[in-house]
């Protein structure tokens, strides 16, 4: 069996709450924050404006030499401007686990991005988090973090673990 991997991202949004929300319970705009070469496609009709519990998205990204991945998740958890959780149904790991939280400090609004991820195939999934996987997925969050800057603006709190 494979190790549980975690990821833990805290940036500070120099926005308020509702703004915050708004832009991140919303499906679509997954795609404004992922890097273009992944081209990260939602292929299904999220069924609402924001995100709510039981909805199932689907999608289909590029994240290793262009080959396409076949990826859904559904929305288990929601409580309204605090936090969503989104598990994989169907995809490329064994678990993933995703806490989006939310809560207005001082600046603005802290927002904590946790995963806990497994890679299928035992040993070979842990050699690949090595060698691959963990590095790709640092990589999309610091990708993340530049595309949420741009668009909100900057403020000194933000630590990847």
């Amino acid at each position: 069996m494979s190790r549980t991997y975690r990821i833990k991202n805290v940036h500070v949004l120099p926005v308020s709450l509702a703004e915050a929300w708004d832009f991140f319970s919303r499906a679509e705009n997954l795609q404004k924050i992922t890097p273009p070469e992944m081209a990260f496609t939602v292929t299904s009709d999220p069924g609402g404006d924001h995100i709510y519990a039981g909805q199932v998205i689907e999608y289909t990204l590029k994240p290793l030499s262009g080959i396409p991945i076949y990826w859904m998740t559904e929305i288990t958890h929601v409580k309204e401007q605090a936090y969503f959780v989104d598990e994989q149904r169907f995809g490329p790991y064994s678990l993933w686990h995703h806490q989006h939280r939310f809560r207005e400090v001082e600046n603005g609004v802290e927002m904590t991005d946790l995963v806990h991820y497994r890679i299928p195939l035992g040993w070979l999934g842990d050699l690949a988090n090595l060698i691959l996987v963990k590095k790709k997925l640092h990589d999309l969050f610091e990708y993340r973090t530049r595309a949420i800057n741009e668009r909100f603006g900057v403020t000194s709190g933000r630590k990847l673990l």
